[in-house]
């Protein structure tokens, strides 16, 4: 999590310490597991050390939504700060190990540390609106638009701690978990993925993707980096 938080800023020593503090328990999950369910109480939050997850809502016909996909340094769970309920269902893509916390020990964080308090706050606004545009993209655009989108998205925030000229990721989601960030069948996404290939805007071999025109693909769905443009001059000093 400091890896992450320190794309932004500069962490100071004592900084790192408290979030190094949130780290200090693990657990494993085996891919598919759920971590918790939808409707679940529960105080806990948790850091993704290792793997990925993602969030979903399930639907009363049995489908489900999946809302946002997960990686090492995100916290997970955020839902748990204002209600008392989990409202949706956190799942492991892959194996993966998180650290579990009490949300107290955050409270704690944030009355210390206020820089990184308006920091997470600052970040879970541009994932809301990162949200956003992938969900004006799945209402309002093509098939290919959906899918290139997530591509974009994803992208744009493993580069937060893999760096800025990252072109070549593991994406270890089926077709048909994209789908259901997408809101295709299976059949679509891979028939999407195949147009993008065809058209030289990506290379695929197995799960790994690499942009290979990164100008066209972000022009033709108009995607806005969210997370680059995270506006950090208003924090409050360091402690």
């Amino acid at each position: 999590m400091a890896e992450r938080l320190a794309h932004y800023v500069t962490l100071t020593p004592s900084e790192e310490e408290a979030l190094g503090q949130l780290e200090q328990q693990e657990r494993s999950f085996r891919r598919g597991a759920t971590v918790r369910g939808e409707n679940d109480l529960g105080r806990e939050l948790f850091i993704v050390q290792k793997g990925w997850l993602y969030s979903c809502v399930l639907l009363s016909n049995g489908s489900r939504q999946i809302m946002r996909f997960h990686f090492p340094g995100d916290v997970v769970g955020v839902t748990s700060l204002a209600f008392g309920r989990s409202i949706d269902s956190i799942t492991a893509v892959t194996d993966a190990v998180l650290c579990p916390f009490d949300k107290d020990r955050l409270a704690t964080v944030f009355e210390e540390h206020p820089r990184l308090s308006a920091l997470i706050f600052s970040i879970s606004l541009a994932e809301r609106a990162s949200l956003a545009d992938r969900l004006a993209s799945v209402g309002r655009t093509s098939a290919r638009a959906r899918v290139a989108s997530l591509l974009c998205e994803l992208l744009a925030r493993l580069r937060v701690t893999g760096g800025a000229d990252l072109l070549e990721f593991h994406v270890p989601l089926t077709q048909e978990e994209i789908g259901d960030a997408t809101g295709l069948t299976a059949v679509h996404v891979n028939r999407m993925m195949r147009s993008l290939v065809d058209d030289g805007l990506i290379a695929r071999n197995g799960s790994t993707i690499r942009i290979l025109d990164e100008a066209r693909l972000t022009a033709e769905v108009n995607f806005i980096n969210r997370y680059a443009q995270l506006d950090t001059s208003w924090l409050p000093g360091a402690r």
